[in-house]
């Protein structure tokens, strides 16, 4: 019922999913500060990262930001994450994939506040800001990565206009999300522009159901733990826990996911 009101609510007036969604990150930043990761995780048989000892834990939200971040070579390039959320994938961009800088830019800023507090490397910084009113320059970075948050924006078409904006021209846009299977075309098709050119999408969907699965017991866990009362089935499926509303809609196939990348053309 949470759910078909918020639809139904974010359709009749887009500008409420903005709000909506600020006030849902600020508010998960501060009952949950210790957290580096918020997405649901990708799983593949043949990805196997080498990561530092105080990474395992993290590996399967690790294992999503490195599929959608190596489908280009960031080696020595600035980067922009819009929607960074926690940190954890522009800290890993900015620690293993050779970037010369990265930003991290999130609409909360309890949650910028949280990351500049947390992490403390020379490439790696955070700021307030709104996806869809980038407080950049014209063509400012080599690549853009937008990881599971575009769902969240009250306009797809202004928000890749500003990435677009923001991008050098050859510069990337990386990027996965989720949509309802009625809306993947819409999506897909925000992101091949006339300046912006679709270079390959690929489904995602059956590895993130895997990666939810494996990472079930210690989320759900971890949102036992937590006191929000009645909230809890909600940030459950928020979490995409095994047996929640959002994980049985990416088994049936009501969600898809998918990851792309697209380059600026001029």
């Amino acid at each position: 019922m949470f759910y078909k009101f918020f639809y139904y609510i974010f359709n009749i007036f887009p500008f409420f999913k903005k709000i909506f969604w600020k006030n849902w990150y600020t508010i998960f930043a501060n009952k949950v500060p210790d957290i580096q990761f918020m997405n649901y995780g990708f799983a593949s048989e043949g990805l196997n990262l080498n990561l530092k000892e105080e990474d395992i834990f993290n590996r399967y939200s690790i294992n999503l930001y490195h599929h959608v971040a190596t489908q280009v070579n960031l080696e020595n390039k600035k980067i922009l994450e819009i929607g960074s959320g926690r940190g954890g994938g522009a800290s890993y961009i900015s620690r293993y994939l050779n970037t010369k800088e990265v930003v991290g830019l999130d609409i909360s800023p309890s949650a910028v506040k949280n990351c500049n507090k947390k992490y403390n490397i020379d490439n790696l910084s955070f700021i307030t800001g709104d996806s869809e009113n980038l407080p950049f320059e014209n063509n400012t970075f080599d690549a853009i990565i937008n990881v599971e948050s575009s769902h969240c924006y009250t306009s797809m078409n202004k928000f890749i206009d500003e990435v677009t904006r923001v991008l050098k021209p050859g510069g990337y846009f990386l990027f996965c999300d989720l949509r309802k299977n009625t809306l993947v075309e819409d999506m897909l098709s925000s992101i091949n522009t006339e300046k912006l050119q679709l270079k390959n999408s690929k489904e995602i969907t059956q590895n993130i159901i895997e990666a939810t699965i494996l990472m079930s017991k210690e989320r759900k866990e971890s949102i036992e733990n937590l006191d929000v009362g009645m909230f809890k089935r909600i940030i459950e499926s928020f979490s995409a826990v095994e047996g929640s509303k959002v994980h049985n809609s990416l088994i049936d196939g009501y969600l898809r996911y998918f990851s792309a990348y697209s380059q600026k053309t001029h």
